[in-house]
């Protein structure tokens, strides 16, 4: 098979790649623009982790022709035989995407009217004059829908954002929540800092204080109709039987027998001559296992084999699909087989789904240079270059005050900074205002940074790209600045009343390698229950200093430690876990529990985090999608953590008595229905601000006092 243009060095980076069929052609869509999708046409998508591993998704809109929709199954069929038929591949329908198809969205995703045929193009063209409505639903795997421009579009329990252009209006409904108009603000942010550059200002917007320019856009507002239900189904997982069909083709046409009625199955029953279809039934996941030894007519028609059983069965045309070689089998797959063995399960190829959790995995160390090189994965990651131009950097006090360059790479939770940085490219100079975050900074200081940042923009004569960063998410291009040295975050401040915040006598870093391998420390409070088995700490006592290891670190994390010991003078001693003198413990208070779950590291089933929430007037529950962290922990609702040989249900100090009261049922049935069966398996009920280490161990950075600032206003502050 020929391959395409397109995927000449395809897969060879970290990251994502997405193409629309445009002509029957594969045409690449600008970074900018990720997780836009036009409602009439189709997409092929391609994810590489660090493994590496690859994920092929096939999007298709709900007004896309058939042409466009079987042109993506031949360029997904290409793509997969380009890579060698090892990718795993999803065939995604709008609205109703796979939990890791959104995950690779964190700003969620944006459905805009129209397609190719009718003219519209994926083209960054910071258009001012842009008017649209958009409807923002869900609470975690947030969906943006372009709607009609009228009042008629609204409703009371929502969140709208009102697109004018050069003005962004995040319309608040009078019945709708918090937590919904923090997810709605980082649609509105993301516009603003993707689809226009930072040039757009935000406005926050609640139902009966609308200003002129949407009463201009939209005419008098009328009486609105009340929130609805969330009429999605939402369910846990696939927490169904289900039934086992064999795929052969020795008749001269695809034909599927069952082989077991009911799961648990045996993995036995896998034969490696052959392929199988795992049916969950309608409206679930129908998944396609592709025996490495199966012959090549019945792997390359794996997809258009499942698809066409969806058919048979009269299955909606929404269910989910995947494709799953031998050895890169999903979670959701291997949990219908009760005795599932991976091939060397720490090391083997289940190693690629721990991308981005807490497990460790091979990885290489973060290297800009090569990043910036690939030109598809640049675009990705924003790496304009290999960030060795020109970086000033000031700390917000009132004014900005010039940061020393021996401390570049050195930031206060409690503070905000602007970073410049200059660059050339193709003979002229072009600069990026990075404005740092601190997730500890108040809201008068999250304020002037952003009017710091229009001010210097302005005196740039608007030229420069604005880039947006809370503490934890910084960019790969940024990170790249310090030349390879982690970033440092102090806590405390130096906008404070009488200056420089002070140090303590005894000071704790975190260090933690990210999935995009560029590794952070953090200083935590130095106690032993904030230690954890899978990373390297470094303690800083007043009478000595110690490197600490846990039994899951990497080398990475150990080299970056090095940096901080430099940083804070004087010598120190290597102390591995088990191993600790009595004067380690002695420093952090004593000796006391910490996260030292074995399977914490070595990981085969990720974590997986649910909300369990009544806001749409009954209980669902919603799979946090992607790598979640703390702030992904809703205070209104109660969050089931499932780590496989434990679960938590953590209850939101604002959860309601009837999400109290029925997640504890949702957890049992969870646990009893799983295919694989886990009846019984112990519930550990928690309760916010009272988290166990065995809890916090699974979260990267863990903050005690993080609810102390709420995070919508931190949000806002995003905003201005």
């Amino acid at each position: 098979m020929v391959s395409h243009k397109e995927f000449v060095g395809a897969g060879s980076e970290p990251g994502l790649q997405v193409w629309r069929i445009e002509n029957m052609d594969l045409k690449p869509v600008p970074k900018n623009l990720y997780g836009n999708f036009y409602t009439g046409d189709a997409y092929v998508l391609l994810y590489t982790t660090a493994a590496p591993s690859h994920y092929i998704h096939m999007w298709l809109g709900d007004e896309c022709s058939q042409d466009e929709s079987g042109a993506a199954a031949i360029f997904a069929m290409q793509l997969d035989d380009f890579l060698g038929g090892g990718p795993v591949q999803f065939r995604e329908v709008q609205n109703n995407e796979s939990i890791t198809f959104v995950g690779y969205f964190k700003s969620g995703i944006k459905y805009q009217k129209g397609g190719v045929a009718s003219g519209f193009q994926h083209v960054v063209t910071n258009d001012m004059s842009v008017k649209r409505l958009l409807h923002i639903k869900g609470r975690r795997a947030i969906r943006a829908t372009e709607v009609d421009l009228s009042w008629s579009s609204f409703n009371q329990g929502d969140c709208f954002i009102v697109d004018l252009g050069k003005d962004i209006y995040q319309w608040c409904g009078s019945e709708c929540n918090r937590f919904e108009r923090l997810k709605a603000s980082q649609v509105a942010i993301d516009i603003r800092d993707n689809e226009r550059n930072g040039r757009a200002k935000l406005h926050m917007v609640d139902d009966g204080a609308e200003p002129e320019a949407i009463i201009e856009a939209l005419g008098p507002k009328p009486s609105l109709a009340p929130g609805t239900s969330d009429d999605e189904k939402v369910d846990t997982s696939n927490r169904k039987k289900g039934v086992l069909y064999m795929i052969s083709d020795a008749s001269g046409c695809m034909k599927t027998s069952v082989v077991a009625q009911t799961s648990p199955f045996k993995q036995a029953m896998l034969a490696l001559e052959e392929c199988y279809i795992l049916d969950n039934g309608p409206d679930k996941n129908v998944f396609v296992w592709k025996g490495p030894k199966a012959n090549t007519s019945e792997r390359k028609a794996a997809m258009s084999a499942a698809q066409q059983f969806i058919k048979e069965k009269g299955y909606s045309n929404r269910t989910q699909i995947q494709v799953l070689p031998a050895g890169a089998e999903t979670t959701l797959f291997k949990q219908f087989f009760g005795d599932w063995k991976d091939k060397d399960e720490t090391t083997g190829p289940t190693k690629a789904y721990t991308i981005g959790r807490i497990a460790k995995v091979e990885q290489v160390p973060f290297d800009a240079s090569t990043l910036h090189s690939n030109k598809a994965m640049a675009a990705q990651h924003g790496m304009v270059d290999d960030g060795k131009g020109k970086v000033q950097i000031w700390r917000v006090e009132g004014d900005k005050v010039p940061v020393d360059a021996s401390s570049y790479g050195h930031f206060y939770g409690g503070d905000c900074y602007l970073i410049l940085y200059s660059y050339r490219l193709g003979g002229r100079e072009q600069q990026i205002i990075y404005t740092w975050q601190g997730l500890k900074c108040t809201q008068d200081e999250l304020a002037a940074s952003a009017f710091m940042t229009v001010k210097l923009d302005d005196s740039m004569g608007g030229s420069p790209v604005q880039v947006r960063v809370t503490q934890g998410q910084e960019p790969p291009h940024l990170m790249s600045l310090f030349q390879g040295k982690p970033m440092i975050i102090h806590s405390g401040g130096t906008s404070r009343k009488g200056g420089q915040t002070k140090a303590g006598g005894t000071r704790l870093f975190h260090i933690r390698q990210s999935s995009s391998n560029a590794t952070r420390a953090v200083e935590v409070e130095p106690s032993t229950s904030t230690l954890n088995t899978n990373d390297v700490f470094v303690l800083k006592a007043p009478d000595a200093m110690f490197v600490w290891r846990g039994a899951g670190a990497t080398d990475e994390e150990m080299v970056a430690a090095k940096h901080v010991v430099g940083f804070l003078g004087g010598g120190s001693s290597d102390v591995s876990e088990g191993k600790e003198p009595a004067g380690f413990w002695s420093a952090l208070g004593g000796k006391k529990d910490y996260q030292t779950s074995k399977s914490l590291r070595n990981m085969v089933k990720p974590p997986r985090l649910f909300g369990c929430s009544n806001k749409t007037g009954r209980l669902t529950v919603e799979e946090v999608p992607g790598d979640f962290t703390q702030s992904d922990l809703a205070t209104d609702d109660v969050m089931l953590l499932d780590t496989w040989d434990q679960i938590f249900l953590w209850i939101g100090k604002e959860a309601n008595k009837e999400e109290r009261t029925g997640a504890p049922k949702i957890a049992k049935e969870y646990v009893d229905s799983d295919p694989s069966g886990r009846r019984g398996l112990a519930i550990c009920t928690i309760k916010q601000g009272d988290e166990p280490p065995t809890f916090t161990g699974w979260f990267q950075a863990w903050d005690p006092k993080m609810w102390e600032t709420d995070l919508l206003d931190r949000i806002r502050g995003r905003f201005f």
